[in-house]
């Protein structure tokens, strides 16, 4: 196992270990199929583990493990406040209360505010005391750093990283979505402000493994390198220096060996232009059958009406790639849930976009099209009830 620094010199192994994925049997996690492979994990040298407040039996199942074998000093957990669920000051200590009690621990490594949404959210924690709150717990030790999970553009995430001093930060980020939500410009970003960039959806869960088109499929099996898909989207990962650790829903040992064996052999800077080549053909592969050609270059933004044109439709093309309820939910995630609703039906069709779109798309109709295709009567309903509970609004 190789291992990058965190924002303090803290050595974390490049590969962490997302437990959001754990192996589910007869309505709950299976604790002796998980307890082998998280062991095996940190025979392995794996030592970073993330979890969070909402994975059914995650956290507690962890603690479990890491107490009966003794090894909670040999980890450092990563786990994440709900704080979409904070509706005052005493909330924040009532949910890091329950999950020091799951995970059987009187200290978190790794803190994260779960899935901020844009800056309205932070202010919100912050209504509810939460910078009192993580001083009070950073020097009593019970959280070491502090840090943000994300989904969203770019722009929201660029302000997120100056509201609060970060430790460091945690996005989606693969070959896939290097110009979508954070993106390349987000993780670069956080570099220059030496945070350590944690990896989520490496291989966008499983699709840019099991979902592949079949010309993409080839085109990497051809390769001399010999390499998965798997391993193709990870050594892209790990080539690149800002990004400290990736995480793995790994469940099966078979997956953790060969996870672990990349991890110890990748080099920074090692891909080639042909390997760069190779993996801009395999992606075009991919959106061979999108429905808006889109870069993300952002020449259309932004729109007088608030619309976040690249995200509806790189959710909208995902449709055609991910599948409908992956792209419905991550368009749920990105538009959604934001305090300043950014629909596609928000467009007045003003054409001020269409102006500057390099690709001269007809961006006022795809929108129509995307809005229609995305969110459907009940994911509206869905919609409309999520921004209620987090805003107290409901608006288009």
């Amino acid at each position: 196992m190789q291992y990058r620094q965190d924002r303090y010199g803290q050595p974390l192994s490049l590969l962490g270990y997302g437990c959001m994925r754990f192996t589910t049997k007869g309505g709950g996690i299976d604790l002796p199929k998980a307890e082998r492979e998280v062991l095996a994990a940190i025979q392995a040298g794996v030592n970073y583990f993330d979890t969070a407040y909402i994975y059914p039996g995650s956290e507690a199942a962890l603690g479990e493990i890491l107490a009966r074998n003794h090894c909670r000093n040999q980890v450092h957990i990563a786990t994440k406040l709900p704080q979409y669920l904070v509706r005052k000051n005493g909330d924040l200590e009532k949910y890091f209360a329950e999950q020091l009690k799951r995970l059987q621990t009187d200290h978190i490594e790794y803190y994260l505010m779960h899935m901020l949404t844009d800056v309205n959210a932070w202010k919100k924690l912050e209504a509810n005391g939460v910078r009192r709150w993580l001083a009070e717990k950073k020097a009593a030790g019970q959280i070491r750093q502090v840090g943000f999970s994300f989904h969203g553009n770019t722009e929201t995430f660029l302000q997120l990283l100056n509201v609060y001093d970060w430790d460091f930060c945690q996005i989606q980020y693969n070959y896939l979505d290097e110009f979508s939500q954070a993106g390349r410009a987000g993780l670069e970003a956080a570099a220059a402000k030496k945070l350590p960039v944690i990896i989520m959806e490496p291989l966008r869960g499983g699709k840019l493994v099991e979902l592949l088109p079949e010309k993409a499929r080839r085109l990497l099996a051809e390769s001399p390198h010999g390499w998965s898909p798997a391993e193709w989207a990870l050594r892209w990962l790990w080539d690149q220096p800002p990004v400290t650790v990736v995480l793995s829903g790994m469940n099966s040992l078979a997956m953790l060996a060969e996870n672990c064996r990349i991890a110890s052999e990748v080099v920074p800077g090692a891909f080639t232009q042909a390997d760069f080549a190779l993996l801009g053909a395999v992606k075009s592969e991919i959106n061979h059958n999108v429905k808006a050609p889109c870069t993300g270059c952002g020449y259309c933004m932004p729109c007088p009406q608030g619309v976040d044109i690249p995200a509806a439709f790189r959710s909208y093309n995902a449709m055609y790639t991910d599948g409908k309820a992956s792209a419905r939910r991550e368009y749920w995630q990105v538009v959604s849930l934001r305090k300043a609703p950014a629909f596609a039906s928000q467009c007045i069709g003003c054409g001020k976009c269409e102006r500057h779109c390099p690709q001269s798309l007809p961006i006022r109709q795809l929108l129509k099209e995307a809005d229609h295709a995305l969110r459907p009567p009940h994911y509206r309903l869905f919609g409309a009830a999520s921004r209620w509970f987090l805003f107290g609004q409901n608006k288009k």
